[in-house]
């Protein structure tokens, strides 16, 4: 660290003087992680370093630095700098006195740009088809992305990121490109679609009622999520411009208005312009109208707006001989649930296919279905007649489920079955060698749980049911995937924690505080008041300059009396910065 200047002795006070949650805060977004800091006075001597003042300074726009170097600061940026711990008491510390000076010639130069071009009116109609169509497709993508979740976690790689295999898989389950996969994942997480669990990603508690709304109302979800969670500047930059082309424009005026933040501020626009992209609140760089409403806090005035430009919804489907149930629509919310527990979405589109299989419907009667209540959800909605295979398939995997069942045995699990030839079978399977499958009287056992040997028979497509003791099936839900997410460190926790810990370790008279602090005004040759207890028990302010601290006595020049003063330190009550 550098040497201690005069700004820190009165920083380290207010530092630890401030809450744990304010403090922790400040540390975020300073992004102090320096496992070197022991007390308050290097905390202070990190803040105020010169990295870590350009650091923070950079992430501030034009105004604010503008105001540091002598002009005024509107309340909100004088608060913004306040908790940032770049100004005490509206009065910015030497050391970012001294960055933004040396800035100033070359950060703070240039014209501000000319008016961003605003939005054609003439070209509103296909700005705002092209919009709803995104809209559409990205509602059904993040639907898609929920499904795949809730039938296998995705695994979060410890460095970041959706594990390859698993991105892949999400991707083809919502129709878009392996690119465009993160940005449709950060959308559905800040509609609290889905979360980050110990089991990797999931879907999230409310995602189930999400799924039941008209794809009017789940846009509208996706979008209001997306824009509450923007951070308030970049909230600020793109509702201030609803009215204007976004694209280049946008990124010349965040440069001008950012001068010293790098790409950091472009970075993030660009990332949240593309999120507003898929979500149609824009189409090629423009506000759309439903967009627009949005962005200017009317989410009612974006769903009138683009309820005309969706396609309706339907609630009849055609039932095909070749196992396909084709909707010539987007299916109403409810029954679309109802046909996904029953076959599997095939193409999605306009019109969406599904796919009905033994093993579909075999899941579906795992989960409480029969064959009539099949039959009867099928026919009403069918446009047509059942066909023939399709009503033969419902009938032949009803009786064939739970041909096959496992149960708890020990610390173990067990696989018996009428059928004994199927049993020899499931004892050859190579697949299932795994389980560790071996003879037992007349049925198999394994050392793996219910669940692995349940799934696993599954997965291989054997009609399994899972029973209890008493033989009475039960349902299982598939387990979460093996963590493999790796918490972040708080790094702001455990130093000021680690703060806390070496405050707390002083004396009741804060002896150690006050040796420390005049140890620092000696470094830095800072004048500071020192309130000394006399002899009869009234208290004195000196103005002194500390010149030395040893054998338990502090020497400093005395500024007023122009006299050398030697103060036992034991009777120095308080050091507080001078004025």
């Amino acid at each position: 660290m550098p040497p201690t200047n005069g700004s820190a002795l009165a920083l380290a006070s207010r530092l630890r003087a401030m809450n744990d949650g304010a403090l922790v805060e400040l540390l975020r977004a300073r992004d102090v992680r320096d496992v070197a800091i022991k007390d308050f006075f290097d905390l202070a001597d990190r803040l105020l370093d010169r990295a870590s003042v350009e650091a923070a300074l950079s992430r501030l726009d034009r105004h604010s630095l503008l105001g540091v170097t002598g002009g005024t600061l509107d309340p909100k940026r004088a608060t913004q700098l306040d908790e940032l711990a770049l100004v005490d008491d509206g009065m910015p510390y030497d050391a970012v006195r001294e960055v933004v000076a040396s800035w100033a010639p070359a950060v703070l130069a240039g014209d501000e740009p000319s008016a961003l071009e605003a939005v054609s009116l003439v070209d509103s109609t296909f700005t705002d088809h092209a919009a709803a169509e995104r809209a559409f497709s990205t509602t059904f993508a993040v639907l898609e992305v929920v499904e795949e979740l809730r039938r296998q976690p995705a695994r979060q790689l410890a460095r970041g990121g959706i594990a390859l295999p698993d991105s892949k898989r999400l991707s083809t389950a919502a129709g878009v490109a392996l690119d465009e996969l993160p940005a449709l994942v950060a959308v559905a997480e800040s509609a609290g679609l889905i979360e980050l669990g110990g089991g990797g990603w999931v879907p999230a508690a409310g995602a189930s009622d999400w799924q039941l709304l008209a794809s009017i109302d789940r846009w509208v979800q996706l979008t209001t999520s997306w824009l509450a969670a923007l951070p308030d500047d970049v909230h600020t930059l793109l509702t201030e411009r609803r009215h204007a082309i976004w694209g280049d424009h946008l990124t010349e005026w965040v440069r001008w208005l950012y001068p010293a933040s790098g790409h950091w501020m472009s970075e993030r626009i660009a990332a949240q312009a593309a999120r507003a992209e898929l979500l149609g609140i824009t189409a090629h760089a423009a506000p759309s109208t439903p967009g627009t409403h949005l962005l200017a806090g009317s989410p009612i005035g974006a769903a009138q707006a683009i309820a005309p430009l969706f396609p309706a919804e339907v609630d009849k489907v055609y039932l095909q001989h070749d196992l396909t149930i084709v909707s010539p629509g987007p299916l109403a919310a409810p029954l679309d649930s109802q046909l996904r527990a029953l076959a599997d979405v095939e193409s999605r589109g306009l019109a969406t296919t599904y796919r009905v299989s033994g093993e579909s419907i075999n899941r579906a009667i795992h989960y409480g279905a029969t064959a009539a209540s099949l039959r009867e959800f099928l026919g009403s909605i069918s446009l047509g007649s059942i066909p023939q295979p399709l009503d033969y398939l419902i009938a032949e995997t009803e009786r064939r489920h739970a041909l096959v069942r496992v149960g708890e045995a020990g610390g173990g699990s067990y696989v018996r079955s009428d059928d004994l030839d199927l049993l020899r079978t499931l004892g050859a399977d190579q697949r299932l060698s795994p389980l560790g499958l071996h003879s037992d009287g007349s049925r198999l056992s394994s050392r793996l749980a219910l669940e692995v040997v349940f799934w696993a028979l599954n997965d291989a497509r054997y009609p399994v049911a899972a029973e209890d003791s008493s033989g009475r099936a039960v349902v299982l839900e598939r387990a979460a995937l093996a963590s493999t997410t790796v918490t972040p460190r708080d790094h702001a926790a455990a130093i000021v924690e680690r703060l806390r810990a070496t405050a707390g370790r002083d004396d009741d008279t804060g002896a150690a505080w006050l040796e420390r602090q005049l140890e620092v005004a000696v470094k830095a040759r800072t004048a500071v008041i020192v309130v000394v207890r006399m002899p009869n028990g009234t208290t004195a302010d000196y103005l002194l300059e500390p010149t030395g601290l040893g054998g338990g006595r502090l020497r400093a020049r005395d500024r007023k009396a122009d006299i050398e003063r030697t103060l036992p330190l034991t009777s120095i009550v308080e050091v507080r910065p001078a004025d």
